[in-house]
């Protein structure tokens, strides 16, 4: 199967287009065909390099590789230009000399007739002498060249949709060449397709309209006809047409927080169903399961958070040699990365990150978690302060008794236990009364990894280090008629 993905570099690499890049080579590479990757740079005003270069970008971040290309439409526009001719000499198309005020006039009629085709052009070309049109052609009389439209209807059978029709009469006859002889984008389209020898047309619910169009052209040419698949639009959480309040913006815009193959994940299910409850899965399978039977008919919702869900998985599940990297890569900033603190105890880091990645959405969020195992500043969160450090002096004082208790302990989460709630027996307190107040000097929050595993990763030294500060925090605050919202520790 030969299939072609074919943005147009007036704009980013959005989620809809990466929708349809990896949809198409999904196919390519489960039938072990070909996807071609084609830049549509003929509207020369909007196009860039830039944009070209992002596109590539981001199909490289997402994994989608090609086979063939990337090909550049504007190489090709004389082809384009001689096939608006030969349609014209073989009686498919005709010359149209409308005013721009003729052609506002049919804009303005069209609209009243609820986009109804008024071929109005095509009757005042009819209404022209015989030879005339020829005439002012060679007097070099500005016009376009537009397809005739034939009688009848068009139809076609829909990888996705099964069988659809349109009238051809509800076509108005399409503007192929423009007044200055550059060719359209559906006559390029049809005329690439057919160079490229593309056999599979699959692509977003907004080009249907389009189809029928291509359909009459590839004939008019004598070009083979691809088979034609249309994929339900994104949308929103509202319902409407996913647009960039909704998430829709550039694909590089995730790269800072979110895995490739976890995008990639997200993408296959806006719109196509494995077949089962299955939600989390590796590209290989993806493509192993991928079919277009599958690709479902009505529009998928883009919900950030079930994107944000699927990347914790994916976290969870992916080497820590290549998850170690990515987070140290976002701790550039801080004056001693992870692996320094690492080198007095192999393993720690790789251990740390193993405990750490079950709860981070983000490698932004997980890079933010290993730091607080660092030394440096630790903000407290109001909210857990005023939970869990309510009775100020009463914390005070078990905190103090177990920085005194912990200082002789075996560093190890086992005897930092038995140490925590051998003191919680000896106070005649519930384990959480020790153990929720220590969370907050150790982390600041009041949700962690178990408090065992928060001693032994962040090591004796810091341990206490942080115990202290957080006792001298809690007597500024007891001279305090308010509780202060935020205490920090001093850097190590």
């Amino acid at each position: 199967m030969r299939v072609r993905f074919a943005p147009s570099p007036t704009g980013f690499l959005h989620v809809g287009g990466a929708r349809t890049a990896l949809f198409n080579w999904l196919l390519a590479r489960q039938s072990g065909g070909t996807f071609v990757l084609r830049i549509e740079d003929t509207d020369r005003a909007r196009s860039s390099e830039a944009m070209t270069d992002a596109i590539l970008r981001g199909l490289e971040w997402l994994g989608i590789d090609r086979d063939e290309g990337p090909f550049f439409q504007s190489n090709r526009v004389g082809e384009h230009t001689a096939a608006g001719r030969k349609l014209l000499a073989g009686g498919h198309a005709y010359r149209d000399f409308s005013t721009p005020e003729e052609l506002a006039r049919d804009r303005a009629n069209i609209a009243s007739l609820a986009g109804e085709a008024t071929r109005a052009a095509r009757r005042r070309a009819e209404a022209l002498a015989p030879g005339e049109a020829e005439e002012r052609a060679e007097a070099r009389e500005p016009h376009a060249v537009r397809f005739l439209v034939p009688e009848g209807s068009t139809e076609w059978e829909d990888a996705v949709h099964g069988p659809m029709r349109f009238r051809n009469r509800d076509i108005d006859d399409l503007v192929i060449l423009r007044a200055d002889g550059s060719p359209t984008y559906n006559l390029a389209v049809v005329c690439d397709d057919a160079h490229a020898r593309i056999d599979m047309v699959l692509r977003g619910d907004d080009h249907l309209s389009n189809t029928p169009k291509q359909i009459l052209l590839a004939r008019a040419l004598g070009f083979p006809v691809p088979r034609f698949g249309h994929v339900p639009l994104i949308l929103g959480r509202d319902g409407k047409r996913l647009s960039k309040r909704h998430g829709a913006t550039d694909i590089a815009e995730y790269r800072r927080d979110i895995l490739p193959e976890a995008m990639v994940n997200f993408l296959a299910l806006l719109g196509w169903s494995p077949g089962d409850d299955r939600e989390v899965m590796e590209l290989d399978e993806i493509v192993r399961r991928f079919s277009l039977k599958r690709i479902l008919r009505k529009g998928s919702v883009f919900d950030a958070d079930k994107l944000a869900w699927l990347n914790g998985r994916h976290l969870s599940r992916m080497d820590l040699a290549r998850l170690g990297s990515l987070v140290t890569a976002r701790m550039a900033q801080l004056p001693q990365t992870a692996e320094a603190a690492a080198q007095d105890r192999p393993g720690w880091y790789d251990g740390l990150l193993d405990l750490l990645r079950t709860r981070a959405r983000s490698l932004d969020a997980l890079a933010r978690n290993v730091s607080l195992y660092l030394p440096g500043e630790i903000a407290y969160e109001p909210k857990a302060v005023r939970k869990h450090w309510k009775r100020r002096a009463q914390v005070g004082e078990y905190l103090d008794a177990l920085r005194r208790r912990l200082e002789g302990c075996e560093w190890h989460p086992e005897p930092l236990e038995r140490a925590l709630r051998d003191l919680a027996e000896e106070l005649e307190v519930g384990a959480g009364r020790l153990i929720h107040p220590l969370r907050v000097a150790l982390t600041g929050q009041a949700v962690s990894p178990g408090i065992f595993d928060v001693l032994y990763y962040l090591g004796r030294d810091l341990s206490l280090d942080r115990i202290g500060r957080a006792l001298e925090t809690l007597a500024v605050e007891e001279a305090m008629p308010q509780v202060g919202s935020v205490g920090r520790t001093a850097p190590a």
